[in-house]
């Protein structure tokens, strides 16, 4: 009796483990149909920075020639999601005595953030964006990457985010509810994902690493240049690859299909399969290239260089442009 009572308690804790271990994603990039019927069994992180657009209701227009209701404006969120304010997934930190902008958040702070998303350790994610253009994509791709960074992995964004939900017709609210704190760890750091200024450096003297720039092509050649980078154009030896060759045009955003990224790559003479460290101004749209490399073409050399133009212009190193005569 007693062995046949050990071999039911065995039995049931197996049975149970089996019933609760988490879901896994069908890979970096989930459909609205995954999502709706996976709902209840994964963590839906929305990510945006426009956050009032959380509980305003989307804008919808009439067109003229179908007669059908046409999205106009993201509002409201996928029930039971998550809001994750994109002004807390980046932080400002002092590196070498300069205070550096938009860098990755201290281990602890993200940790925090996170449980209070209502993340767990075994926890599978789907991170959503408002989806109406590349700047929204990158805000998941950056979520993304840096939960990676910190040691989750079974995640994926939800492909076109809420804009793509709300075209398909699906269910949403624009009620609030605060999420139950959850006991998620951040990891000590995976440094391969990320790249410093010094190996920056040390890629333009050695060639180690391809370097590729994320930024318009305006940017990249130093017609003009943003008020958080102090000198025009990109840094010695990189490539361009700007970020809206990156995702479908209109709303809802979508990243392009594999295939299609693959000639654009080539077209833009990169070596999709080469040591990369991808950037731009602040880290933003380089986790877009970083997330297109890495996690849809299957590069796992690449990394971001988390402080890009900014901290690189500003400790004054040297940058290459294309001067007008």
């Amino acid at each position: 009796m007693k062995r046949a009572a050990v071999t039911a308690m065995v039995w049931g804790t197996l049975s149970w483990a089996g019933m609760v271990q988490a879901v896994q994603v069908p890979g970096p990039l989930i459909a609205t149909d995954w999502l709706a019927s996976h709902q209840a069994d994964v963590v839906i992180l929305d990510v945006r920075r426009e956050t009032e657009s959380f509980t305003a209701a989307p804008k919808f227009m009439k067109d003229r020639n179908t007669g059908k209701q046409r999205l106009v404006c993201t509002g409201g969120h996928i029930p039971g999601a998550a809001l994750v304010d994109y002004n807390q997934v980046r932080a400002r930190r002092e590196v070498n005595g300069q205070i550096i902008m938009h860098l990755l958040p201290a281990r602890a702070d993200f940790e925090k953030l996170m449980q209070q998303s209502g993340v767990n350790r075994d926890s599978t994610i789907v991170i959503a964006s408002r989806g109406q253009d590349i700047v929204d994509l990158a805000m998941a791709t950056r979520l993304y990457w840096t939960l990676k960074y910190y040691g989750h992995d079974n995640m994926g964004i939800l492909d076109g985010g809420m804009a793509q939900w709300l075209a398909d017709g699906r269910n949403f609210t624009t009620r609030s509810e605060k999420p139950a704190t959850g006991n998620w760890r951040a990891g000590e750091g995976r440094i391969g994902i990320l790249a410093t200024t010094n190996e920056v450096t040390a890629a333009t003297k050695t060639g180690s690493s391809r370097l590729v720039d994320n930024r318009a092509i305006s940017l990249y050649l130093g017609t003009w240049k943003t008020s958080n980078v102090y000198d025009k154009g990109h840094i010695p030896g990189a490539g361009s690859f700007p970020g809206e060759l990156m995702n479908s045009a209109g709303m809802p955003s979508r990243f392009l299909p594999v295939d299609e990224l693959r000639q654009l790559f080539q077209a833009m003479d990169i070596d999709m399969d080469a040591g990369t460290i991808t950037y731009c101004d602040s880290g933003h749209l380089a986790s877009g290239g970083w997330f297109i490399m890495s996690e849809l073409l299957g590069n796992r050399n690449v990394r971001l260089y988390d402080g890009s133009m900014h901290e690189w212009t500003l400790n004054r190193l040297p940058v290459q442009r294309f001067d007008m005569e």
